[in-house]
């Protein structure tokens, strides 16, 4: 295993994003420019940005080797830094010792936890980094994008020939908007609210937490209402409303399942139901991942909207937005080794996925069944 001192040239690798239709890219050429001037050496794979308005030459520019394809990064690189998780020919390519830093959203995904296993690589996710008085600033920008594009598709949704009901979002004079119920007054919830308000729609936002409650009613009072999250006001809530968007999250682990299929029978039909927790598991039971490509399916008169990438749809603006995020750990984990930099920055160490073939993170286990160590001990601390 290779240990990093300070000033230590790393080689950072990217790549071409493969899951479909995803178009992000996980460094952009700021991003190349700042591991540079740090005495790093990057390698970018050919034509990797394109999808997010980045160019070849952009990179170049930057300072980035171009490589021609993605197995020359995969072999290469040290670090590689994505915006996905690997997907299964990528995975067969991680090797042992390499650090992959990205998102990973395991506690639903039992065969990408048993290849990074398998790998003997260290894996930290993007989406168990935590920050200082709490939150999660890498996953923060994406749940921005993801909760403000969730009402733009449900909307799209809602329309007749898409399945929905045929109700137009802000309504017009002497016809009612839209009832749009949010699920989860985090991040996504929030940003979901304000956009759906914004759209004229009469928004409702449930949580559990009544001081975040109180926040939400400060901050953005009579812009939406709020209520708290109890099971009967939940049903009774979606049962009246025109679109559901469900954004609830337990940091690392798998979404908890807040509408049942039988709940569908009760719900008005064609009403739309914008699952944004798919990427752990799904918070409607009848949830499965979809794609920009084919986004939408029908269940028991319900559609239903549970694209796995949604930021990948606005892949500039969720590129540059992620890249700002991720930097600052990218450019530490390069100068000091992925041991030292956690070690030196708790909130970092919090994203320890998996090292040398050992799950590092207790809800991962908890999801799967498996024995998971601590970060700490890994680290000897």
């Amino acid at each position: 295993m290779k240990v990093y001192s300070e000033g230590e040239e790393m080689l950072i690798g990217t790549v071409t994003e493969i899951k479909p239709q995803e178009f992000r890219v996980g460094l952009t050429p700021h991003a190349v420019a700042e591991a540079v001037a740090h005495g790093h050496e990057v390698l970018v794979q050919a034509g990797a940005g394109v999808g997010a308005g980045f160019s070849d030459e952009d990179y170049a520019a930057a300072g980035a080797r171009l490589a021609p394809d993605a197995a020359t990064v995969w072999a290469e690189a040290e670090m590689v830094v994505k915006v996905k998780e690997p997907q299964a020919g990528e995975r067969a390519q991680l090797r042992e010792g390499q650090l992959l830093f990205t998102y990973l959203h395991l506690a639903p995904d039992a065969p990408q936890t048993n290849d990074l296993l398998k790998s003997g690589a260290t894996c930290i996710a993007y989406e168990t980094v935590t920050a200082l008085g709490g939150g999660l600033p890498l996953l923060a920008p994406m749940s921005e994008v993801a909760g403000r594009l969730a009402p733009q598709v449900g909307s799209w949704a809602l329309q007749k020939a898409n399945g929905g009901r045929g109700v137009l979002m802000g309504g017009v004079p002497g016809v009612l908007p839209a009832k749009v119920v949010v699920i989860g007054g985090g991040v996504v919830g929030t940003q979901a609210a304000k956009v759906a308000a914004g759209m004229g729609a009469d928004v409702t936002v449930l949580d559990r937490s009544l001081p975040r409650l109180r926040y939400l009613d400060d901050v953005f009072g009579g812009q939406f209402k709020t209520a708290y999250a109890s099971a009967a006001e939940t049903k009774a809530a979606i049962v009246a409303a025109d679109m559901v968007v469900g954004a609830v999250l337990i940091p690392g682990a798998a979404a908890p399942k807040l509408v049942s299929r039988a709940d569908l029978a009760d719900m008005r039909p064609g009403a739309v139901l914008v699952d944004v927790a798919i990427d752990q598991g799904g918070c409607f039971e009848t949830s499965k991942a979809t794609t920009h490509q084919d986004p939408i399916y029908e269940v028991d008169g319900i559609v239903h909207y549970c694209v796995a990438n949604m930021p990948g749809a606005v892949a500039r603006t969720s590129t540059l937005a992620l890249g700002n995020a991720t930097m600052p750990f990218v450019i530490a984990l390069a100068n000091k080794g992925w041991r030292q930099a956690c070690i030196d920055d708790a909130h970092l160490r919090a994203g320890l996925n998996v090292h040398a073939g050992q799950p590092t993170y207790a809800a991962v286990g908890v999801a799967q069944g498996i024995e998971t160590v601590t970060p700490e001990a890994i680290l000897g601390l």
